[in-house]
């Protein structure tokens, strides 16, 4: 029965045989990615593919490229909400603590204001009191998240449009791959033509 892979389980080492390692040349990886997680999941993908042939392997290479992109964007996704999370509650704490303060206290409670957003993200026990003292005033967790999506609308489409992007040429890698491993299902209904042509001229 099919289930969750645990990349964490899986050897890191590269699976490819020997002839065509020169196929596969090292992943340019981002400041905190680790290699043994990518050669983890690529190691994945190659036993599910199980290549033969240098096309295969080329086609497996790069569905496996294209797993961990997808990934890695799934990840900064993440990141990005967490960072605008923090700007969510300082502009919360901004409708509510600085509504009605005199002009000439403006600067002043635009820091503490700062500040309180920091202490946030920084301090667990600082967070608990700053959600409490949000909720009191009708913003709870919901309204900060919905706050979040409108700050990141621009940028949280933007992922959405690598995703997209990235598992479409995935599939159709896949696609290929397949159709390469099984030309006769390419074009069924031309083999079966052909066939009953054949069949007839007998």
């Amino acid at each position: 029965m099919n289930g969750p892979v645990d990349l964490r389980n899986s050897k890191p080492v590269s699976v490819l045989p020997p002839q065509f390692e020169a196929l596969c040349h090292p992943p340019l990886l981002l400041p905190g990615e680790n290699i043994n997680h990518y050669q983890a999941l690529q190691a994945v993908v190659f036993r599910g593919l199980d290549p033969q042939s240098a096309i295969e392997w080329l086609l497996a290479i790069d569905i496996a490229e294209l797993s961990w992109e997808m990934q890695r964007y799934r990840i900064l996704r993440h990141r990005v909400l967490n960072i605008y999370r923090q700007k969510a509650v300082e502009m919360t704490l901004r409708r509510v603590d600085l509504a009605g303060i005199a002009p000439d206290f403006q600067d002043v409670a635009e820091i503490y204001t700062i500040t309180n957003a920091l202490d946030w993200q920084m301090d667990a026990s600082a967070a608990h009191d700053i959600e409490a003292h949000l909720r009191s005033h009708g913003f709870d967790q919901h309204a900060i998240s919905m706050e979040i999506y409108v700050q990141a609308h621009e940028i949280l489409t933007l992922f959405e449009s690598l995703l997209n992007g990235a598992q479409l040429r995935r599939l159709l890698l896949i696609k290929e791959f397949n159709a390469l491993r099984n030309p006769t299902r390419r074009h069924p209904i031309r083999g079966a033509h052909r066939t009953a042509s054949q069949q007839g001229g007998a």
